[in-house]
């Protein structure tokens, strides 16, 4: 079994008040956590955090050991953004995550990290990323524990695999923002309701179950992705990276649960079942499966 797995803290998703946000990422130091992506992947008018704030937090992080890479948008609409990423795209100190296609063209011939919105499905793709600089890929969260092996095995020399292991799956992107319709409001007006909802909006159906939740532009699971209890077979994989992407409260508590359990401090079971009380809602692990991502395993076999 692969015993050098590192974590990595995946970009936070959400879009909180400034001082939150440097207090989170200080807090982060503390942890055990190898890898921090920062930046905003998600709206460009979520400017609590300016680039330049983001430069300065890289720099701070650095500088107290963490492994820094700039993330990208998703979802890029307006000339404004298209300098914002020319300027991450061409800065000279960070590895960049690009988080799409307009983001790769931009990198070429530097090394940088394929985010899980790049589609990313087959060796071929892989490859053809290789040639113009790819240094690490995140598996696409709707894949499954198979196409992972099947991929990982063939990658080209020198290439790293991240999973996104824990956190609410992001799902799909629109030009709408359904936080804003949510209010009544336009895109345009949206008077910055994602401040309100710090994980999200959650989405019921009329039978009361969680079914999604809202995030701006972005639309998650209800549920909270959660490969902990998977670990001998990832480990069995000999993947890379765990990436765990950042909910308000408890992080520092959740990477501490998956070192500990990576590195044999901690039973996958008592890890797991410690880990239960600190997510947002309920935990899913279809995708890993090849089953419904809505579902867990032990749902399926009862279904």
């Amino acid at each position: 079994m692969n015993m050098t797995i590192r974590l990595s803290l995946g970009p936070n998703l959400f879009y909180w008040p400034k001082q939150q946000t440097l207090d989170f990422y200080r807090q982060m130091i503390e942890t055990p956590v190898d890898i921090i992506y920062l930046g905003e992947t998600i709206c460009a008018k979520r400017k609590q955090m300016t680039t330049q704030d983001w430069l300065d937090l890289a720099d701070e992080l650095s500088a107290a050991g963490k492994e820094v890479v700039l993330s990208t948008l998703a979802l890029s609409e307006a000339d404004s953004d298209i300098k914002t990423l020319n300027r991450i795209c061409t800065n000279d100190k960070y590895m960049v995550e690009a988080n799409d296609m307009g983001a790769v063209n931009l990198l070429q011939g530097k090394a940088f990290v394929s985010g899980h919105s790049v589609n990313v499905y087959n060796y071929q793709t892989l490859q053809v990323l290789a040639k113009v600089g790819l240094k690490r890929w995140v598996m696409p969260v709707e894949l499954d524990k198979n196409t992972l092996l099947d991929l990982h095995q063939q990658k080209p020399e020198n290439i790293e695999t991240e999973l996104f292991a824990f956190g609410r799956l992001p799902l799909a992107y629109s030009a709408r923002c359904f936080t804003a319709r949510a209010h009544n409001l336009q895109k345009d007006d949206c008077q910055y309701r994602c401040l309100d909802y710090p994980d999200g909006m959650l989405v019921k159906t009329q039978e009361e179950q969680k079914f999604l939740n809202i995030n701006g532009i972005q639309t998650q699971s209800a549920q909270s992705y959660n490969l902990l209890p998977e670990l001998d077979d990832i480990k069995d994989t000999a993947i890379d990276i765990l990436r765990l992407s950042p909910q308000s409260r408890n992080m520092d508590k959740i990477i501490q649960i998956f070192y500990d359990c990576i590195h044999q401090n901690m039973s996958i079971e008592q890890g797991t079942s410690q880990l239960q009380q600190l997510v947002n809602g309920d935990s899913c692990n279809g995708y890993w499966h090849g089953i419904a991502g809505i579902k867990s395993q032990h749902q399926q076999a009862s279904a």
